[in-house]
């Protein structure tokens, strides 16, 4: 008997490209999903911009609302009120909105990520005074859902503490990463350089790394490469107090291609963040054999397991001796870089994507 497709519209209002952690997402599980699941077909609802120009990692049709993604309050009023009404028009089974906000009332089976809950748990770190319509936002979609998605087992229990949903109506889902088959790393020649990245954000912590680097004997200094950023980089002036030009290489916004370059010739990945939902970029590094000093807090723990060096990312003294350490030692290098890469290994897209098919049917009842 030929199988009825399951027809699942996808949120895309919020895709620009220039969004970090939820795009990565996006592009990582829904080719995963159509290239081992056939029953599923998949439709997008995007913005202007997304549905003039098709992504060609979606595997499905762009229909638009007349919102752009580069304007902050049309999405979020479109995902709050506009999305559903669409994926109900165009008869969809299930909406998927894979960016932590949802429609405030359901009108259909719908599935809502929440990758963190920052913006509830930390409002001090939202910046532009936003805090409160986030929250209000969050709260709505998160008692609209049908279930919640997160990607940690740390979000799961703060979903629970913050948002008032049973664990049972979770499914928690770690992401994945690109898995990719990296040669032998070999040091190049001339200064070592340790990388970071990042929005500029207060919870990624750059202000105590660039301390933390001041710190450092300039005889042993290692070349610091931060990326993430769009235009003016907001820590520029903190360089220049602390006298680090001709030590930070403040890189702004890469490509895939660019970042994946920069891992493979990284002393290591340094990632003192406060707060995370997964912790994404330790798995992209660790799957591209750098080693990883992060910060010792319990959803980093989840994912980086024993395979990365641990500071505190709150003390400047711990993030500047967990760089020197690494950075000083070859042996230890190798020995996290093998490591890393067989934690990494466990972390897959295709293994991401799985689990969002079963957690689809079963909302449908299949």
């Amino acid at each position: 008997m030929t199988r009825v497709p399951l027809h699942i519209a996808v949120d895309l209002v919020f895709f620009t490209g220039k969004k970090g952690g939820a795009e990565t997402y996006v592009r990582g599980v829904f080719p995963a999903l159509a290239a081992a699941h056939d029953d599923l077909r998949f439709v997008g609802i995007g913005n202007r911009e997304l549905a003039a120009n098709p992504p060609d990692w979606f595997p499905g049709e762009v229909v638009p609302l007349p919102v752009s993604g580069e304007n902050r309050v049309q999405w979020a009023l479109a995902e709050a009120f506009a999305v559903a009404v669409k994926a109900k028009s165009i008869k969809a089974d299930l909406l998927h909105c894979p960016a932590n906000f949802g429609p405030s009332v359901r009108l259909l089976p719908t599935l809502v990520s929440v990758l963190d809950v920052l913006p509830i748990k930390h409002p001090e770190w939202v910046p532009g005074g936003r805090a409160k319509a986030v929250q209000l936002l969050s709260r709505a979609s998160a008692r609209a859902a049908t279930r919640i998605h997160t990607i940690s087992d740390a979000s799961a229990d703060d979903i629970v503490a913050l948002l008032g949903r049973s664990r049972s109506d979770i499914d928690m889902i770690h992401l994945g990463s690109d898995q990719v088959e990296p040669g032998k790393r070999v040091e190049r020649a001339g200064r070592p350089y340790v990388l970071t990245g990042g929005n500029r954000m207060p919870h990624k912590n750059h202000g105590r790394l660039l301390e933390a680097w001041a710190s450092i004997p300039a005889a042993e200094r290692p070349k610091l490469v931060i990326t993430g950023s769009h235009g003016d980089d907001p820590l520029a002036p903190l360089v220049r107090d602390l006298g680090l030009e001709d030590d930070v290489d403040l890189h702004g916004w890469v490509t895939a291609e660019e970042l994946a370059d920069l891992y493979e010739g990284a002393s290591a990945y340094v990632f003192p963040t406060l707060f995370e939902g997964f912790g994404l970029p330790v798995v992209e590094a660790m799957a591209r054999g750098c080693p990883v000093v992060g910060s010792d807090i319990p959803v980093l723990r989840e994912v980086g397991g024993d395979d990365m060096v641990y500071v505190d990312p709150y003390d400047t003294a711990s993030i500047a001796a967990g760089v020197r350490k690494v950075v000083a030692d070859p042996v230890l290098r190798e020995t996290l870089s093998a490591a890393g890469l067989k934690r990494a290994a466990q972390f897959t897209w295709q293994r991401t994507a799985d689990a969002h098919a079963e957690v689809y049917r079963k909302m449908v009842g299949r």
